[in-house]
């Protein structure tokens, strides 16, 4: 494999991937609609970091509009699609729906159509922990996961089914990666680590939903990356595959990591837990070891403490970043 199109490239995911590719060797296409769900400032902080690279190539188009898209496709030849493009964050799917159908199910559906048209034959699509809600732990692959408590999930679900019928209708080979609440630097500022980090940092309170005991199988943003890639270079002909730490930890620890690596107490504003949210995760992740001979090497406490590092290091500009 030579030149790969990545989707969501300037998304925290994909531009973790996108670098690891491009150092790699790989001609890296990437797409990425740069729309405002977060602070714009994160993406064009990433974005130019890959801008850097001879051999990346930047699209501003969504995969929502296929007649662009398919412009790329006859403009390159692929030999795989790496599908890191979404509309994410539990609890907004509950306010916008839609949006989360049109990227998520209808955007994967379109990247799939052009495959076919294209003769691309490998296909990664990130997919989630969520859609494991309600289901016993530790999380296996073969669970039946058709009980998704957010539109998010649900159009997850959507994407992967999807997938699997480009797979029997066209040969395509698919590896489904179900990642388990990634974080690490340059993260998503919506997210708890994040948001925890910033406002600890400034002295401002901390929300918390729920008592903090709920727990989070977290996974370090380089190794999800790497896991991806692993994922794109394994014939797997249709196969989901859990990328998560197999360790799940409470969030209460994790912000305990976030106050003895910044120094700082946090002081905390406990609300009322929300429905959509899942109280635990935890990947069983033998099958990565096994297909991908794929394990997480970043434990919680070493990842916290580079992440806090990054937003030291950046906190000037990171102050004016909305959360």
């Amino acid at each position: 494999m030579n030149k790969i199109l990545l989707t969501g490239a300037a998304g925290f995911i994909g531009f973790k991937t996108a670098q690891l590719l491009l150092e790699k060797g790989y001609d890296v296409v990437g797409v990425d609609n740069m729309n405002n769900y977060y602070d714009v400032r994160i993406k064009e902080y990433r974005l130019n970091l890959l801008k850097k690279y001879p051999n990346f190539k930047f699209y501003r188009t969504d995969i929502e509009n296929l007649k662009p898209l398919e412009i790329i496709f006859k403009d390159h030849s692929f030999d795989g699609v790496i599908n890191l493009a979404a509309r994410a964050g539990v609890r907004y799917s509950l306010t916008d729906p839609f949006v989360y159908v049109t990227t998520n199910t209808l955007g994967t559906t379109n990247l799939l159509e052009l495959m076919q048209r294209y003769n691309v034959k490998k296909f990664v699509l990130a997919s989630t922990s969520s859609l494991y809600a309600g289901q016993k732990m530790p999380f296996t692959e073969d669970l039946p996961v058709n009980t998704p408590i957010s539109p998010y999930a649900a159009s997850k679900k959507g994407a992967e089914a999807m997938a699997y019928t480009y797979h029997y209708l066209y040969g395509i080979d698919v590896a489904v990666l179900r990642y388990f609440t990634v974080y690490g630097p340059a993260g998503r500022p919506d997210m708890s680590i994040f948001r925890f980090i910033k406002w600890i940092e400034e002295g401002t309170p901390i929300t918390i939903f729920g008592d903090g005991t709920q727990e989070r199988d977290f996974t370090y943003v380089d190794d999800i990356a790497e896991g991806t890639i692993k994922a794109l270079e394994t014939e797997t002909g249709y196969e989901i595959i859990n990328l998560g730490g197999n360790k799940p930890y409470k969030l209460n620890y994790m912000i305990e990591l976030i106050e003895k690596f910044t120094g700082k107490t946090a002081k905390k504003v406990y609300k009322k837990f929300h429905r959509a949210d899942m109280k635990a995760t935890w990947a069983n992740i033998e099958k990565a070891n096994r297909i991908l001979n794929w394990q997480p090497k970043i434990p919680l406490e070493e990842g916290i403490k580079r992440t806090v590092q990054w937003h030291k290091e950046n906190a000037e500009w990171l102050r004016q970043v909305e959360v």
